[in-house]
């Protein structure tokens, strides 16, 4: 089964009226969505109640959830204590997500900072089998989603993250295609472009590991250094186009979790890409 919904509440979404994240699930679900990410970029804080109540509400429409961790999280970091204040971060992120009934949290793998990138590349995977320990003890069905990263000083291209996915059973490839059309400066373009990465994936982790993958989606601003900022679909410069990647969908019988990071019209512009799905 594909899941398609928005990452956080849309203008659309505001303007209907509705203020609070748990009224999401009745508003996705009259559209035809049925997934939805909870942000925690900027740290994690949420009361039991409000978990509790947007649980209710989710499973009442059958609308999944998944979460995002901070965005400061950086698994290459030389200081062994800031390593430890990511694993916290994710593992927070991961018990908010818990609460309100989800099981994927989405995290930004690591950055380059003053290392060569291979040695960035190599510290990230030792530090990545801290945060596995820790993850150890979340339920089996837990999902932790590496991001593929938008810009060229941070770690995160597709085989990163997929070596990365290799690591540990709970490591899920979240592979942001427009973070990836950033990187390479407008490199996804046709079917096989898109179909190098599946393959290269399913190659990598196996079919149920790879059909099971997390996706971010949008058009995105790039320049010299990679992202710049995110788009609506209604723009016709920048890419990627998202109907290539249903196709493959499809005709992979894959079952991604899709997230719309449109920017700010994320519920329509996922309703548009559940339309290029024959089944979803």
């Amino acid at each position: 089964m594909i899941r398609i919904g928005p990452s956080g509440n849309s203008d659309a979404f505001y303007a209907s009226g509705r203020k609070h994240t748990y009224e999401e699930a009745e508003y996705l679900h009259a559209l035809g969505l049925n997934a939805f990410e909870y942000s925690f970029g900027r740290g994690v804080s949420m009361t039991d109640a409000t978990a509790e109540k947007i649980k209710t509400e989710f499973q009442k429409y059958d609308i999944a959830i998944s979460a995002h961790a901070p965005y400061y999280t950086n698994f290459s970091n030389p200081d062994p204590e800031m390593i430890k204040k990511s694993v916290g971060y994710v593992m927070q992120a991961a018990e908010a997500c818990r609460k309100m009934g989800g099981t994927r949290v989405v995290v930004h793998p690591a950055a380059c900072g003053k290392a060569a990138r291979k040695d960035a590349v190599a510290a990230a995977e030792s530090n990545l089998m801290l945060l596995a320990e820790a993850a150890d003890a979340l339920d089996d069905g837990a999902k932790i989603c590496l991001e593929t990263m938008g810009k060229t000083n941070q770690i995160g291209t597709v085989e990163e993250v997929v070596g990365f996915c290799t690591l540990y059973r709970k490591f899920y490839p979240c592979f942001d295609f427009g973070h990836i059309n950033a990187y390479s400066h407008g490199g996804l373009k046709t079917k096989d472009d898109y179909r190098r990465i599946l393959d290269y994936t399913v190659d990598r982790l196996g079919f149920d590991k790879a059909s099971q993958m997390h996706v971010h989606f949008s058009k995105i601003q790039y320049g010299d250094k990679g992202e710049i900022k995110h788009l609506t679909f209604a723009d016709e410069k920048y890419g990627p186009e998202y109907a290539p990647l249903a196709e493959l969908f499809d005709e992979y019988k894959m079952s991604p979790y899709i997230v719309c990071e449109s920017d700010g019209t994320m519920s329509d512009d996922a309703l548009a890409m559940k339309k290029m799905h024959k089944n979803a």
